[in-house]
């Protein structure tokens, strides 16, 4: 019986090769990003109608995704239920120590700093990311971005730059959309399901819905959406393969983008409460 060994000098070529590929990915990416961001104000001067239609599309969607009220009323039902799954289970946990009144609290608290963004950057990547990249990816094979480059067209900033201007914008209502239904399933899910007291819940969510907290979600919001229209557009601008190739690109972009939702998450929890040593429960 021969054994066969596999060849060391063949092992370190693969490793190499791999490495550099890693490298020029990562390379290639920065560099698309840096290019995306200047063409964003190009996009903002130039193309302005062409945003608007996009701001419309991203928002309210076309065709049959309309008719149900686009990306905006999909994300508010990803956070009606994830809302109400806080409130239940809040209020049976804390049921169990005897704190129940607090499910205020609870829903203050954790929308706004966990659920809800995470909810939102979700639906945004399965959406609007995703439907992005098939959207560029379909125009790259089919040769459409070539034909926009030979009519003196810079694709950059018509494709890429109006499209992630479009998305900064059309975060911010597909977002207050968001808060608010978590927080009126919460408070109907608690109070007219589970039988809690209106003024108790008004209360203890009242008292613990800090202002700021609801800025930082904004603002976490925001840069979600650049990382996610950054990471789609790439996929979808640099697709190849013809339609398996296009699908193949959709699918990494949301799965990347999906680690960059959860990945600001927990840098922006870090940053701003990754310090607090104590909880105030009474003033």
């Amino acid at each position: 019986m021969t054994i066969l060994h596999s060849n060391p000098a063949h092992r370190i070529r693969r490793t190499v090769r791999i490495a550099d590929e890693f490298f020029l990915g990562v390379g290639r990416l920065c560099r698309f990003i840096v290019a995306a961001l200047v063409s964003a104000v190009r996009a903002a001067r130039h193309y302005g109608t062409e945003m608007l239609r996009l701001v419309a599309d991203m928002s309210l969607g076309s065709g049959a995704l309309a008719l149900i009220g686009g990306t905006v009323m999909i994300t508010g039902f990803l956070t009606l239920f994830a809302g109400a799954t806080v409130a239940v289970q809040g209020y049976s946990t804390l049921g169990n120590i005897g704190v129940d009144a607090m499910t205020g609290f609870l829903s203050a608290y954790v929308n706004i700093r966990v659920v809800v963004p995470v909810t939102a950057g979700i639906g945004l990547a399965a959406t609007i990311g995703a439907s992005t990249t098939a959207e560029l990816g379909a125009m790259r094979i089919s040769e459409e971005i070539d034909a926009l480059e030979v009519m003196a067209i810079r694709s950059m900033p018509y494709l890429v730059g109006t499209r992630l201007l479009a998305g900064m914008i059309t975060i911010a209502p597909i977002y207050a959309v968001a808060l608010i239904f978590s927080f009126l399933s919460s408070r109907v899910v608690t109070v007219n399901v589970l039988g809690q007291s209106p003024g108790v819940y008004e209360h203890y969510f009242s008292t613990f819905l800090i202002p700021s907290d609801v800025l930082w979600s904004f603002l976490q919001a925001i840069v979600m959406a650049v990382l996610v229209m950054l990471v789609c557009t790439y996929y979808g601008y640099y697709a190849s393969g013809g339609p398996e190739g296009v699908g193949v690109a959709t699918g990494r972009a949301v799965r990347l983008s999906l680690i960059a939702v959860v990945t600001v998450t927990l840098i922006i929890a870090l940053v701003l409460y990754g310090s607090a040593r104590e909880l105030r429960l009474a003033g």
